[in-house]
């Protein structure tokens, strides 16, 4: 399929930025009943503006809001969607980095009623960001949790058998939900949509086919289903809507959870999954070789992950430039791009570092985008 819109921005980054001290210290007020919802959104409005500035300093043409208004990247969609509910119990996940572990125990969810669409999801939110875009030359990008997510988090265990008796049932109404959700977000004026996926990045991890094979499900063929669903959300997309998708192995407080190169799920993810490009996380030596990309087809975009959002230390322009001549010898030169790894606030709790190095290293992806595509 030929690409919607002309290719991406040569840099761009995934989306979420470090919250400001002053909307951390809202959101606790807001949180202890000190200030009201109004309130806080005025806070809000002033960081994305704060942030819609910072992105263009540092010379980007695409915008995110830097999902300053959600506390997880992804649990603050999926619960607004018909049928879902927050679960009692928590989820155990176990983080790693150089470090050593970090347990967090985040809310689990459950399906217990037919999944739908009540409102367009981060409309209130996409239409602020778009006009304090207005004028700027950039253009504004929401990132949404893929529709795998909601599957991938409690499986088949999750859904209640009296509401999906039958499991395609599920599947049927959630990316019909997520279609309506794509058309919403075109008729806001969305012309970039990001879907976040961790799951497919997950799967390259031979620990976590493990989980899921013991949880009775096809750990084998679950990406396929997933990158399945995924079409049938975006497939009446418009023509003016470029979608893309990030992989992610996780990221909270400058940790991950997987593993693995992109080998198990490349040939499906790159072959038959109806996006426009990729965001993949290439900044160490868990994301495995470039030999993968072999599988991107023509007219797809590949924005290689290769500046960390984990760390504060700033990467060698040179090696980055050498990295992606690397990349270039699996997809063409012109098909690729350059973004930092992850977000830098995958939860509202953010990555060890500062918003000054966040700065720095954005300014590192223009300034090496600009030298290596002109």
């Amino acid at each position: 399929m030929p690409p919607r819109l002309e290719p991406p921005f040569r840099a761009d980054h995934v989306g979420s930025l470090l919250r400001p001290p002053a909307l951390l210290a809202a959101r606790e007020r807001a949180a202890a009943g000190e200030i009201g919802a109004a309130e806080l959104r005025g806070v809000e409005d002033a960081a994305v503006r704060d942030a819609v500035r910072l992105q263009q300093e540092v010379g980007l043409l695409g915008v995110s809001d830097g999902e300053f208004r959600r506390t997880y990247w992804h649990m603050d969609f999926i619960y607004r969607l018909a049928g879902v509910t927050r679960a009692e119990e928590s989820l155990h996940v176990t983080f790693h980095n150089e470090e050593g572990d970090v347990d967090w125990a985040p809310a689990a969810l459950k399906v217990d009623g037919r999944i739908g669409l009540r409102e367009t999801i981060f409309g209130d939110d996409f239409a602020f960001l778009r006009d304090a875009a207005e004028g700027t030359g950039m253009t504004p990008k929401l990132t949404i949790p893929s529709p795998s997510m909601v599957h991938y988090r409690g499986g088949r265990a999750a859904l209640d058998p009296a509401v999906y008796p039958d499991e395609q049932q599920f599947w049927d109404d959630l990316s019909a939900a997520y279609a309506q959700e794509v058309q919403g977000l075109a008729d806001l004026g969305c012309t970039h949509l990001q879907l976040d996926d961790t799951s497919l990045a997950y799967l390259n991890d031979p620990a976590q086919r493990e989980a899921l094979a013991g949880q009775g499900r096809d750990a084998a063929h679950q990406h396929e289903r997933y990158v399945a669903q995924i079409n049938a959300a975006i497939a009446d997309r418009p023509d003016s809507m470029r979608v893309t998708t990030h992989l992610c192995r996780g990221n909270f407080r400058s940790s991950w959870v997987a593993s693995g190169g992109y080998d198990f799920v490349a040939e499906v993810l790159f072959g038959e999954l109806a996006v426009d490009g990729y965001f993949l996380e290439f900044d160490d030596e868990r994301s495995g070789g470039f030999e993968p990309l072999r599988f991107v087809p023509p007219g797809k975009t590949v924005v290689l992950g290769l500046v960390t959002s984990k760390r504060g230390a700033l990467e060698d322009k040179d090696a980055l430039k050498r990295r992606i001549d690397e990349a270039a010898r699996f997809v063409p030169l012109e098909q690729l791009a350059l973004s930092p790894q992850c977000g830098f606030s995958s939860t509202v709790e953010g990555n060890s570092l500062t918003i000054e190095e966040q700065a720095a290293k954005l300014r590192l992806v223009v300034e090496t985008a600009a030298e290596v595509w002109g």
